[in-house]
This record gives structure tokens, sequence and C-alpha cells, in this order.
């Protein structure tokens, strides 16, 4: 940074609105590259290091100056995205509709437009028990984790509780007892009103700046929801085939659950971007905990209208598969499957499953398999 070459010369001689300048454009900066994620200590670190350890209070710029600076960074490093922060902005809403009994505010980045690569949902709930809103989340089918954060203000010591979600855009929910739920937080810094909004004023918001009507805003938040269930049904039914375990002469590997993480594993190596594949492979067997005797039908009929035709007839056609291979199906039948569209995905699938298991495998763990076909789906819807 230019101004910070050579010496800097004494008070005097720097007019008080270069120094405010110079200090919203370094605050700045140690926000854009995250060595700060507050306004108050980039502000107070800045000053320090143009040599003001006591900076007057005319020295110091808002935090709406500091956003500006931040805006002005994020356009020159990097490319403009609408569709992101629009993106982010249904999150948010879906999350606050999610949490409605919490009563979620929105604030941050999200509801200003001045996003970045990294930037995350904040939302401000309100509750006096921090533990129910980590388990309205594991009940959303998502992993979080509950910080506690000692903070020293006006001379108190107070305990902030955040909720960090790891979702297709992080969320970090910051609790306040019910006590605080009209209280209108401000600024350290220069006192004004933080700015944030209610799921309510939040959906007319999003709804002009998009435009986007209530009936398209509800559609499209009913589509997250449908992706979201589906997921979370694909884990409960792989959960329980851990409690599986297969013949010692055919699975050797173990329980259900391990063999089916294999068999993702290696489809992963061969159509790492085929979502329905990857599917396939790894729900091929979860009918196993539902009816042993026709594990196949069980697992289609389980499955539903959850996944596509084509993984669907992989996951009901792969036994048939193995008996094709081992030259026990009727002739008739083998044509029928050879003239299939899909037929050579069935036999990369009837592959990865015979080599499927191996004991002490390497393989990864469900959540992970989850993860990695649900980051496929978002990015390639």
């Amino acid at each position: 940074m230019s101004f910070l070459s050579g010496r800097r010369r004494s008070a005097p001689f720097v007019s008080a609105t270069k120094t405010r300048r110079q200090i919203a454009n370094l605050a700045a900066r140690l926000m854009y590259s995250r060595q700060e994620s507050e306004y108050f200590n980039a502000k107070r670190k800045a000053a320090r290091m143009l040599g003001l350890r006591r900076p007057k209070p005319s020295d110091l710029p808002s935090n709406a100056e500091i956003r500006v600076e931040v805006g002005t960074l994020t356009r020159i490093f990097e490319v403009a995205d609408d569709g992101n922060l629009r993106a982010m902005r249904m999150h948010a809403l879906w999350w606050m509709r999610k949490l409605r009994g919490f009563h979620p505010k929105l604030l941050g980045s999200v509801l200003t437009g001045n996003i970045r690569s990294g930037s995350d949902i904040d939302l401000h709930l309100f509750t006096n028990h921090p533990l129910a809103v980590q388990t309205r989340v594991e009940e959303l089918g998502f992993q979080s984790q509950l910080q506690r954060k000692r903070i020293k203000k006006e001379g108190e010591m107070r305990v902030f509780n955040h909720v960090h979600i790891q979702a297709e855009f992080p969320v970090e929910l910051t609790i306040y007892g019910l006590k605080d739920l009209g209280f209108r937080f401000r600024s350290s810094i220069d006192g004004k009103p933080i700015p944030r909004m209610s799921a309510e004023q939040f959906e007319r918001f999003v709804a002009i700046e998009h435009d986007e009507t209530s009936d398209s805003i509800d559609r499209q938040l009913a589509e997250m929801q449908a992706a979201c269930d589906r997921f979370v049904l694909f884990q409960a039914l792989l959960l329980p085939l851990e409690s599986v375990v297969g013949s010692p002469e055919f699975h050797p590997e173990g329980d259900t659950l391990f063999h089916s993480l294999q068999v993702f594993d290696w489809a992963r190596r061969m159509h790492a971007y085929d979502e329905e594949f990857l599917l396939a492979a790894l729900l091929h067997d979860v009918g196993k905990a539902i009816d042993p005797d026709d594990h196949v039908g069980a697992g289609v009929n389980a499955l539903g209208g959850f996944v596509t035709d084509r993984t669907r007839w992989l996951i009901e056609h792969h036994m048939l598969a193995h008996r094709y291979r081992d030259h026990t199906l009727g002739v008739r039948a083998k044509r029928r499957l050879r003239d299939h569209p899909w037929f050579d995905d069935l036999m990369d699938l009837q592959h990865c499953d015979r080599n499927g298991r191996q004991p002490g495998a390497a393989a990864p763990s469900l959540e992970e398999a989850i993860d990695y076909i649900e980051s496929l789906s978002e990015r390639f819807d």
C-alpha cells in the first residue's frame, strides 16, 4: 500500500480527513483479507499500523465508510456475480422460514449486497435455549457447530453463542436471549443502528430487488426444500445399513453401509460428474435394511420419486447385471438388457458393485459421499 511506504509524517502534517480515509482503506483491506472480522478491531489495528496509538474520534471512519472501501476492493479484485447474490438471498430466506420460531433477523453482506468469495449468511436469532437452535438445524439435516465467545463490552463480560452451519453457502447464527428481541443493535463506533430485516421484510425486499413475485419465491423455496428432503431421505435409508451384515462368502468386507460406500468410491472414479450414476451406486442396496428377501423392490419403492428414471432403472436391474456377467441369465432377458440405452452404465455399476467388497479398504464417510453428490446437484442444476 503506497501510503505505508517510507516513514509516516507526524500528525500535524496530516489532515484529519486524510487520516480517516487512510484508516478506512487499511481497515477495509484487513477485513477483505479476513485478518479481521469486526469493524472495531479493524479500525483499531489500522490506526496502530499508521502510528496512531490513541486516535481522535474524528480520525475513525464509520462502518459505512469501511463497507464502501470493501466494496471497492471487491469490484477491483473480483468479478461481480449478481446471480450468486440472488442465490444467497434465496437461501437466507429459506433459513429464515425454517428458523421462524427463533425470530430471525438478517444482517451483513447478504442484506447489503456487498458479498464476495467466502461470504456467509449472517442471522440473529432470539431464544433462551441456544441448544434448541442446534437441534433444529440438525433436524433439517445439516451439520453444525456451537461456539461460545466471551467478549467484554462496556466493562461487562458477556457470552455470545454462535452456530456455524456447513451448507451450500455457510451460515452463521448469533443467538441472543428473548429479552434482546426488541433491542436496536447499534454500531460501537458511530452509534447508528445496524441494518437488519425480519423474514417478512426481507421477502418483500427480495421481491423488489430481484423482480420476483410471491408465487415465484414460494416455488423456488419449495424446490430447495425438496432437494433438502431428498438428501435427508437418502441418509435416513443408508444409515441402517451399518447393522446389515452380508454373508462372508459374497460380502467379506462386512456391513452393507461400508460396501455401499466402497461402491460409491469406485463409481466416482469412473463417472465423477454423473449424479444419477453415483446415486445408483450409493443407494443400490438400501432395500436390504427394509426387506432382505426383496431388497431391490423394497429399495425402489422407498426411493419413490426422489430419484430419476435412470437411477431407478440402474438400481432395479443391478442384480440382473450380475447374472448377465455370470452367464446365468436367459437369452431373451440378456437381449432386453443389451438393447437398453443404459446397458453400458448398468455394466459399469455391476463392475463397481463387484469391486466394492474389499475388507479394510479405504472409503469415504457417509457424510462425504452425500455432500459430494449434493454439491454436484447444486452445481449443475
